[in-house]
């Protein structure tokens, strides 16, 4: 059992903007977010184009929901089919995280994407009166300066916040969920619908005969850890809804855990050439970023999921190296590595890279069998061409390949028109 006499009692609010690119884009247009029929996708002109996001009223009534694809969407002249524009959607996710502004610190906001963003409110009743009431007035004043719905999960920690958001506020509005409602509300759930298990763990638990939060809570901790290591303490304490991390307020910088990026193909890609192509391009972003930040990795994980033609499925490895690189050429040798190995023939629909197990960019090593330096100066000079005149002012011959994807991509944001 839990002494939550001795755990913090803190005010944590967690906020989702609601269908938050559907809804940008219906106010824009003068409809009304919670009753349009409207869908985002990432380029209108191509029928495999992603739906990035849907109208309550279309997830409700036509069950077209994030990820379908445009083909799926029934032809029907109450529809709306609009292009993802990111620069919109970023610009509105400031100007509200600016309204959070005037609740509470920013040490006290921790941003968790363009649409969600935890608000540790304690100090703030003076002010503003009780969580609840700051809740009401946020979730207004939102409404009032955007006309943009957003729901609100209140918690004691940012586990049992995040939890509460999805599982009750989302339906209701606002909702608050603390420690006394762990019994009731927690350990009904569902594993596979709790935050921080994915298909996999949520797979994994099922194989223990661990099906719900409250079998996780009643398991023994130390067959968890035993099998799962830290990840399975902190599944363990989660299902008590115990939550004793930090609020990671946007103030300092601190040394990410990765730089990573994936995509979505627009096709099955069938020819192992045209694989790498990508792989490739995605390294190149990559290893950019991590020299920006002065930072060289050493752990190199590629994820790929397989076209539903072959079965679906798909490869998650990892490669370590003896000394941290930042450079492409490094990068995209391991892959081709993991690649060789693990996906011959496969054909592949989306690939994700991302390189991590960081130290400072000064440690990086030379290698006596590669022309590190050459490479080195190489990078830099693209790395100048491009911040001075765009990603694709300068790039590799191979990325002019009928298959790669830096010049599609070259005036979009995450992967999507801006």
């Amino acid at each position: 059992m839990i002494n939550y006499s001795k755990l913090p009692h803190n005010d944590f609010l967690c906020i989702d903007m609601r269908s938050f690119y559907a809804s940008c884009e219906a106010v824009s247009m003068g409809l009304d977010p919670n009753n349009c029929y409207l869908a985002v996708v990432g380029d209108p002109k191509l029928s495999s184009s992603i739906v990035l996001a849907a109208s309550p009223r279309l997830k409700k009534d036509f069950g077209i929901k994030t990820g379908n694809r445009l083909f799926e969407i029934p032809k029907n002249n109450n529809i709306h089919i609009v292009g993802a524009r990111m620069g919109y959607y970023l610009e509105r996710s400031i100007e509200i995280t600016q309204i959070f502004y005037q609740y509470v610190p920013l040490e006290d906001i921790h941003v968790y994407s363009i649409d969600e963003a935890w608000l540790k409110v304690d100090g703030s009743e003076k002010l503003f009166g009780n969580k609840y009431e700051i809740s009401k007035k946020i979730k207004n004043h939102i409404f009032s300066d955007f006309g943009l719905h957003c729901a609100v999960g209140i918690g004691p920690n940012r586990f049992l916040s995040k939890v509460c958001l999805d599982n009750e506020a989302k339906k209701i509005g606002i909702a608050q969920w603390d420690y006394e409602d762990v019994p009731k509300k927690l350990w009904p759930l569902e594993t596979q619908k709790c935050w921080g298990i994915g298909r996999a763990m949520a797979r994994n638990l099922r194989e223990l005969g661990i099906n719900t939060l409250g079998d996780l809570a009643h398991f023994p901790l130390d067959i968890l850890e035993s099998k799962f290591g830290i990840m399975g303490n902190q599944l363990y304490y989660h299902s008590w809804g115990v939550d004793l991390s930090q609020m990671e307020g946007n103030t300092d910088y601190t040394i990410p855990k990765s730089i990573g990026k994936g995509i979505t193909l627009e096709k099955d890609y069938k020819e192992f050439e045209d694989i790498c192509t990508v792989v490739l391009e995605l390294c190149e972003d990559i290893c950019r970023r991590a020299r920006r930040q002065g930072l060289a990795g050493r752990t190199v994980h590629l994820s790929l999921s397989y076209s539903k033609a072959q079965g679906g499925g798909g490869l998650s490895q990892s490669l370590t190296m003896t000394t941290p690189s930042n450079l492409t050429m490094e990068i995209y040798d391991l892959c081709q590595q993991i690649l060789k190995k693990h996906n011959p023939l496969r054909w592949v629909r989306k690939i994700s890279i991302s390189l991590g197990n960081f130290s400072a960019d000064q440690d990086l090593q030379l290698n006596l069998f590669r022309p590190v330096i050459k490479e080195r100066k190489i990078a830099e000079v693209m790395d100048e061409l491009q911040d001075r005149f765009g990603t694709a002012s300068i790039i590799r011959a191979r990325c002019l390949n009928k298959e790669a994807i830096t010049l599609k991509q070259k005036n979009k944001i995450g992967g999507h028109y801006s």
